[in-house]
C-alpha cells in the first residue's frame, strides 16, 4: 500500500492527514472549514483515496492559511505516498460535466511544479468560503506534490459548480495517474530513469 502520514505545525494551523492512494475513497476529515470539508470528501471519494485530516487553524481570522496549508500538506503526502513512482501510469487526464459547468483537468506527475489555473469563478464567496483560496489551494498541493496540473474551465457560471466540478476532475485524473501500469510495473516513466 502506497500510504503517507504527514504532520505540520506553525504558528497559524496545525495538521495532522493521512493519505493512501491505493485506497477505496473513505475518508473523515476536520479542517475547521465547512466548505473545504466537502471538497476534499469529493476529492478522495472520485480519487479512491482515504484521506483523515484533522486541522487547527487561525480561522478566526480567515480560511487562508488553513486552505493553503492542506494544500500544502496533501501535496507533500501524495509526493511521499508515490515513493519512487515506479510504474505508475504517469500522466492522466479527465473532461467533467456538471449540470452547465464543463471542466478539463490534465496532470503530470513530473518533478517539476506547475499549475496552469484557468478558473473563471463569478462568485467572491460560496458560504463563508472566499473562492479566491482554491487557487492557493491548488498553487500550494502542486507544488509541494511536485507535478503540473492544468485547470481548465470550458464552461460554466455556477461558482460551486465550478468548484465542485474541479476537484472530481482533478480527482478523476489524480486516479489515472498514480495508478500503476502492470506491464510496466518495475520501470520509472521517463527516459531520464528518475521523475
Amino acid at each position: 500500500m502506497r500510504i503517507a502520514e504527514i504532520n505540520r505545525k506553525t504558528n497559524e494551523t496545525d495538521i495532522k492527514l493521512k493519505l493512501n492512494i491505493d485506497g477505496t475513497g473513505e475518508s473523515k476529515i476536520d479542517s475547521g472549514c465547512g466548505f473545504l470539508d466537502h471538497m476534499l470528501t469529493l476529492l478522495a471519494r472520485h480519487a479512491r483515496f482515504d484521506l483523515e485530516l484533522i486541522c487547527k487553524g487561525d480561522t478566526n481570522v480567515d480560511y487562508h492559511h488553513t486552505v493553503e496549508d492542506i494544500g500544502i500538506v496533501l501535496g507533500d503526502a501524495l509526493k511521499e505516498a508515490l515513493g519512487n513512482m515506479r510504474g505508475i501510469k504517469r500522466y492522466g487526464s479527465f473532461i467533467l460535466p456538471m449540470d452547465e459547468t464543463l471542466i478539463l483537468t490534465a496532470v503530470d506527475i513530473s518533478g517539476r511544479c506547475h499549475l496552469s489555473y484557468g478558473l473563471e469563478i463569478p462568485s467572491y464567496r460560496v458560504g463563508d468560503f472566499d473562492t479566491e483560496l482554491i487557487e492557493e489551494f491548488f498553487l500550494g498541493f502542486v507544488r509541494h506534490a511536485n507535478i503540473t496540473l492544468h485547470i481548465k474551465q470550458l464552461d460554466g457560471k455556477n461558482s460551486h459548480h465550478i468548484i465542485e466540478g474541479t476537484f472530481k476532475s482533478i480527482a478523476h485524473t489524480l486516479k489515472s495517474a498514480v495508478a500503476i501500469d502492470t506491464k510496466f510495473s518495475k520501470e520509472i516513466p521517463s527516459t531520464k530513469g528518475v521523475l
